[in-house]
């Protein structure tokens, strides 16, 4: 039967990427303008979506999880499912009982129109063939709740099918907003008060590789940099085959550009690098590093790299090692591999045992460690400008910031006035890994 009240209090969990954080905002935004009031995920709801990552078994555990306890918490509310679990795997999710509804990503937008006509105790599964898809859609967003920096989803989409990325199956080709469109959207957050906008995209290198007329992710950049909609723009993970010399031009002269990339590099060995579908060289993402680290000053380069994959041995996480070891990165993220049904990697021989990702994975955390402090520790006695966040550290009390090259900064004098400001902080000095520093201007 149908739920006999309207549906009033919407609860909304997200797992993974920036990409998919922005999408749930799109539909708290859309289901605040049609009445709904948003909740925390930790409040009882008449109605919980849970927005899902499939990038390693574990997230597919994780999102599992959080459905049911949203489940126990409110047995009564509907239960709706969506994103790249839901997408790849809806039969896994359907044998959760008390789930309303899966919706993949060419229902996902269509969530806050689909709610008043689903029932309890009923179940409708929405995933189609995502392959086919081609226009780029998202709804607008104007608000993050808890959220500084605002994010702007302009490529969705993939057309690289690495061989350990199930992700090209669960979104689909390469697809992306037209230029006009992403103004119009920054222009939207920038009027909404936001001084730095995130761009983001699941391979955002191809951007407007798509359109008619063809255009890139360069020319985009010079577009914004020519109408400043906002005061500060950030960009997320970009390949390395994708870095022209016209990017790293652009980024040494912008001032509206933040001196921060995040370019994977997954593997330090040709061997494993051919392997996983990666077109470049070990070789050549060291020469890169070091050109964009002459080129442009202060850079912070963050790094992905997969512990374990299929015939890793020894010899090839120790060149992997080396290599991080040699290059001016300032943090890493490391993922154990995990293999994916469905992905040539998956069936590949010599799989790595799991105890032993493990620990290769720790070793490569302690290295990214080592990294992020190196890095941080240059900038002791500098000037930075930092973007100050409402939140307030548990540990030590401050309210944190970050700098336009990504560091972590804990105020040592900061006031509740300065939230959202771009202010003016000396690097003064380290307690444990936390960077402080002082305000020098409001």
């Amino acid at each position: 039967m149908k739920s006999e009240r309207p549906l009033s209090r919407v609860a909304i969990a997200t797992l993974g990427c920036k990409v998919n954080q922005y999408e749930s905002a799109g539909i708290g935004e859309a289901l605040a303008r049609s009445g709904h009031a948003l909740v925390p995920f930790s409040e009882t709801a008449d109605c919980y979506i849970i927005n899902t990552c499939t990038v390693t078994a574990r997230t597919n555990y994780q999102s599992r999880q959080i459905i049911r306890q949203a489940i126990r918490k409110n047995p009564e509310a509907l239960i709706v499912v969506t994103g790249c679990y839901a997408q790849t795997a809806p039969d896994e999710i359907a044998e959760i009982p008390g789930v309303s509804l899966i919706a993949g990503h060419g229902e996902k937008d269509r969530i806050p129109d689909l709610l008043g006509s689903l029932e309890k105790n009923g179940r409708e599964i929405r995933v189609g063939d995502i392959s086919p898809v081609r226009p780029f859609a998202s709804l607008p967003v104007s608000r993050f709740q808890d959220h500084t920096r605002a994010f702007l989803k302009i490529q969705d989409g993939c057309n690289a099918w690495c061989r350990y990325c199930i992700i090209p199956s669960a979104r689909g080709r390469s697809r992306s907003l037209s230029q006009d469109g992403v103004l119009e959207q920054l222009n939207l957050l920038g009027r909404a008060g936001y001084r730095e906008a995130v761009l983001t995209g699941i391979h955002l290198g191809a951007y407007g590789q798509d359109l008619s007329p063809e255009t890139s992710l360069v020319d985009l950049l010079k577009r914004i940099e020519r109408e400043r909609p906002l005061e500060r723009l950030r960009l997320s993970s970009i390949e390395p085959t994708e870095i022209s010399d016209d990017l790293i031009s652009l980024l040494r002269k912008s001032s509206l550009i933040c001196p921060h990339l995040h370019i994977p590099l997954q593997s330090g060995d040709d061997a494993i690098l051919s392997g996983m579908g990666r077109q470049y060289s070990a070789a050549f993402y060291k020469a890169l590093l070091v050109d964009l680290e002459g080129a442009i000053p202060d850079l912070a380069i963050g790094i992905d790299v997969i512990a374990g994959f299929p015939g890793e041995d020894r010899a090839s996480f120790e060149n992997t090692l080396e290599l991080i070891e040699s290059l001016p990165v300032a943090y890493l993220h490391v993922f154990p591999y995990s293999p994916r049904p469905g992905t040539p990697a998956a069936d590949m021989p010599d799989q790595v045992p799991p105890d032993e990702k493990k620990r290769r994975a720790e070793i490569l955390r302690d290295l990214g460690a080592r990294k992020r402090e190196t890095f941080a520790r240059r900038f002791q006695g500098r000037t930075l400008q930092v973007l100050v966040e409402e939140r307030i550290d548990r540990i030590s009390g401050l309210r944190k910031g970050f700098s336009g090259n990504y560091l972590p900064v804990h105020l040592i004098n900061s006031r509740a006035s300065q939230v959202n400001s771009l202010i003016t902080v000396r690097l003064e000095g380290f307690e444990g890994t936390r960077i402080l520093g002082r305000v020098l201007s409001p």
